[in-house]
């Protein structure tokens, strides 16, 4: 007789998310994870013998309130066993060095992208942008899937890893920069095969209003009046980001490639990851000008394709490009590039201390520089590694004023060619291109309100009472 398996729950998004953020399980779990990470050290191991009874007695505290809250996730009953058990074994085992393998790979929410579905989230793991001890953290999230973006991803934009989420509650990690949930960032055994990624929109929408808000009123910009609804509407712009990162996010393996264009476990100069994430950016820039020019595409899709253009540009040349300290900052170039880019092709315009932008020029300049990198990329197929960061270099350098103390900026001639790749990655300096004077000046005035960011939620975003009106275009 063939047994019957009982069917997986299935997941619903009825769950009121916030009043289990109110309720006692949940603070009882947030407070024990919370207290556990001043025993724990980096590697999340909790090494001290007169430490263990304490930490057992927090686990055990974990344990019942995971317990208490997985019926608020039937969709997650898997994980959340697998996950009590793993840290029963942690605790009886010592606590070492943290391993919830099994848990995680439990752990599938690409399986169930619904628009405010709950999950509840508890791992040993450092948080990206944030603390890089692999502490156990806890995070309530709600996922983001409005209808439009279904539909785009069941057609030209396939991408089954991508999980965009909001916060709902969190433990210290994630009280930060951080703005991501990546399965390898967990305490494992060994590394598996990675089946998802989870963005937070609703932290890189409310820093992106706090900061364009401030920024357009520095610069005297004024804003399209489509653009400025970005400003007043939180559940619009994270959608716009939504969009933004289904492409970029499925864009870094795909194209003429070097053959891994992150070069991953391997030491390259930083403006070659520039490159990287400036290409997935203007691709999802170029895809979104096709679909606002799509006359098949829903209006719904054309709105938010225009959106995503406007984030694209906004999010580089004014919080990326002075975000961070000035060591290898990656993004940081990009989003100089971005803006340089632009100012000498004569769509942006610093003039009488006023920043404008020529609206109906700019996607042709903006697409250019993503094609250029492109074509940067194909050609590197048929060259050796350092010929394709010497022809990198050039392109960045071309438009981007290098340190004027850069070896690399002396040309080849100037460059141990003849030793391993190492050397040359030696030579790039920490701050190879500074910031220009437009920046110093924007870095001096922007730095509070980007310090500000730092652990926003969709729930502290950028409100009409606490903001200057932004100038808008008639």
């Amino acid at each position: 007789m063939t047994q019957t398996l009982p069917a997986a729950p299935l997941a619903s998004a009825d769950t009121d998310l916030e009043a289990i953020a109110a309720g006692q399980p949940w603070q009882a779990l947030k407070a024990a994870a919370t207290e556990l990470q001043d025993l724990q050290i980096k590697d999340g191991s909790v090494p001290e013998a007169e430490d263990k009874s304490r930490a057992s007695k927090l686990v055990e505290t974990l344990v019942s309130s995971i317990n208490e809250l997985a019926p608020n996730f039937p969709h997650d009953a898997e994980y959340l066993s697998l996950l009590v058990k793993d840290f029963e074994r942690w605790a009886a085992e010592g606590f070492g060095i943290p391993d919830f393998l099994d848990s995680l790979l439990a752990f599938q929410p690409q399986e169930n992208r619904i628009d405010g579905l709950g999950h509840l989230v508890v791992f040993p793991m450092y948080t990206q942008n944030g603390s890089t001890n692999r502490f156990v953290e806890a995070v309530l999230v709600k996922v983001i899937w409005p209808e439009f973006i279904g539909e785009l991803e069941a057609g030209a934009y396939s991408n089954k890893l991508f999980v965009p989420i909001s916060f709902v509650d969190f433990t210290p990690g994630y009280d930060t920069n951080s703005a991501v949930l990546f399965p390898e960032s967990v305490g494992v055994r060994e590394t598996p095969k990675f089946t998802w990624g989870a963005i937070f929109q609703d932290r890189e929408a409310a820093r992106f209003r706090r900061v364009l808000s401030a920024a357009a009123e520095i610069t005297s910009l004024e804003l399209p009046a489509d653009a400025a609804e970005l400003l007043d509407d939180q559940k619009l712009t994270q959608e716009t980001f939504v969009m933004w990162d289904l492409i970029h996010d499925r864009t870094h393996m795909r194209g003429d490639l070097p053959f891994d264009p992150f070069m991953i476990k391997q030491r390259m100069p930083f403006f070659l990851y520039s490159l990287e994430e400036l290409r997935c950016d203007l691709t999802a820039f170029s895809e979104s000008v096709k679909i606002e020019k799509d006359p098949e595409a829903s209006e719904e899709a054309r709105k938010y394709a225009k959106l995503v253009q406007y984030a694209v540009i906004f999010d580089r040349i004014f919080r990326f490009a002075i975000t961070g300290s000035r060591v290898r900052n990656y993004d940081g170039l990009g989003g100089q590039l971005l803006f340089a880019w632009m100012h000498q092709h004569h769509v942006l315009h610093w003039t009488d201390t006023k920043l404008t932008i020529d609206w109906d020029e700019v996607a042709d300049v903006v697409v250019s520089l993503g094609e250029k990198i492109h074509d940067l990329y194909w050609r590197s197929i048929d060259r050796p590694k350092t010929a394709h960061w010497l022809a990198a270099y050039e392109l960045v350098s071309n438009t981007v004023t290098p340190n004027p103390a850069s070896v690399w900026a002396k040309g080849p001639d100037a460059l141990p060619l003849n030793e391993p790749p190492r050397a040359l990655t030696d030579q790039v300096l920490d701050d190879e291109f500074p910031l220009s004077m437009f920046y110093e000046a924007l870095e001096k005035k922007m730095r509070s309100v980007i310090e500000s960011t730092t652990g926003i939620t969709g729930k502290d975003a950028v409100s009409e009472s606490d903001r200057v009106p932004a100038r808008t275009e008639a």
